[in-house]
C-alpha cells in the first residue's frame, strides 16, 4: 500500500485500537511485574512472541530478508526497543500507571519534533501544534488527581519513563526515515523481538531473582501480551507507520493513557472522576486537529 497524507477512516480505527492496547498493557505489565521480574518479563516475552510472528510471516509469504540494507538500522531499533521496554517495565515497580503514562506518553511531543526535522513535508504546523497541546492538556486532566512524590525510586521510576519516550520515538523516525524502512512491518518486528530476547534475557539477572510470585492471573496475562499486544498490535503499528505521517499517527498515543487509566479503574480499582470524560474530549479535538487532511495547495508527503 503507498504511503498517504493524512489519517483515513481505517487507519484512524485501527490507531485508536492500538492505542486501547497499549493502555491496557501498561495494566498488565504492573500486575505481571508481581510474578515476574521487570527485565526477565520483558525479554521472555519477546522470547515467547517471535515464533508466533516468524510463523505468520512465513504463512503469508512476507518478505524475511536481512540484505535489504535494513539489517544495522534493524539492530538498532532492537537495542532502542529493548532499552525502552526494560526501562518502562522497571519503572513500573517504582510508579503506579497513571504517573509513568504522562512521561512514557510524551512519545508523540518528540516523534513530531523529530519529524518536523528529519520527514520532508512532516511539519509541525500552527493547527498541529494547537492539537498536540490540547492532547497533552486532556492526559494531564484525566490524571491531575495523582500526587507527584519526591522520593528516589519515583524519581528513578520518572525519568525511565521519559527517557523510554524518546527511545520509543527514535524507533518512529527510524521506521521511516532509515533502510529500517525498507524492511516489511514483520521484519521489523522480528529484530525488535530477537534483539531483545537476547539482550533482556541475558541481562534480567543482573536486577534479581526472576520469579517473584506465580499464579493464574500473572500466566493468563502474560500470554494475552504475547499474543495480542506484541504478535498482533505491534504488527500492526508497524504497518500503520510504513503508510501514515509519523507525527499524526504520534498524536493517537495520547489515547493510550487515557485507556490506561479507564482501565485501571476497571482492572484495578483505581478511582474514576469526571476529569476522564473532559479528557477524552480534549485529546479527541487534538487527534482530529492533528490528523485534518492537509490543504490541496500544499505538497503531499512522499
Amino acid at each position: 500500500m503507498s504511503s498517504k497524507d493524512h489519517i483515513d477512516l481505517s487507519g484512524a480505527s485501527l490507531l485508536v485500537l492500538c492505542s486501547l492496547l497499549v493502555g491496557i498493557n501498561q495494566v498488565f505489565i504492573k500486575i505481571v511485574n508481581g510474578g515476574l521480574q521487570p527485565v526477565f518479563q520483558a525479554g521472555f516475552r519477546s522470547v515467547c512472541a517471535f515464533l508466533p510472528v516468524l510463523i505468520f510471516a512465513m504463512v503469508m509469504k512476507k518478505p524475511l530478508s536481512i540484505r535489504d540494507g535494513s539489517f544495522w538500522p534493524g539492530i538498532l531499533a532492537g537495542i532502542f526497543f529493548s532499552a525502552e521496554f526494560m526501562l518502562l517495565f522497571v519503572s513500573l515497580d517504582y510508579i503506579d500507571v497513571s504517573r509513568a503514562s504522562i512521561l512514557f506518553y510524551t512519545m508523540p511531543f518528540w516523534a513530531a519534533l523529530g519529524a518536523h526535522y528529519f520527514i520532508p513535508g512532516d511539519y509541525l504546523t500552527p493547527q498541529r501544534v494547537v492539537g498536540l497541546l490540547l492532547a497533552i492538556l486532556g492526559v494531564f486532566v484525566a490524571l491531575s488527581n495523582n500526587v507527584w512524590s519526591v522520593d528516589s525510586r519515583s524519581l528513578m521510576g520518572d525519568v525511565f519513563c521519559l527517557i523510554g519516550a524518546m527511545l520509543w520515538a527514535g524507533i518512529v523516525l527510524m521506521a521511516r526515515v532509515t533502510r529500517f524502512s525498507r524492511a516489511c512491518p514483520e521484519m521489523q518486528l522480528l529484530y525488535q523481538l530477537g534483539v531483545s530476547a537476547v539482550l533482556l534475557t541475558g541481562l534480567s539477572p543482573l536486577f534479581g531473582d526472576l520469579i517473584r510470585e506465580i499464579n493464574n492471573v500473572v500466566v493468563i496475562l502474560f500470554v494475552i501480551q504475547v499474543l495480542v499486544v506484541v504478535s498482533f498490535g505491534f504488527l500492526i503499528w508497524f504497518w500503520l507507520l510504513s503508510v501514515y505521517p509519523a507525527s499524526r499517527m504520534a498524536s493517537y498515543s495520547f489515547l493510550s493513557p487515557v485507556f490506561g487509566v479507564l482501565f485501571g479503574w476497571l482492572i484495578l480499582g483505581e478511582q474514576m472522576t469526571a476529569n476522564i470524560v473532559i479528557a477524552l474530549l480534549l485529546v479527541s479535538a487534538g487527534v482530529y486537529l492533528t490528523s485534518k487532511r492537509p490543504e490541496p495547495t500544499r505538497q503531499g508527503f512522499s
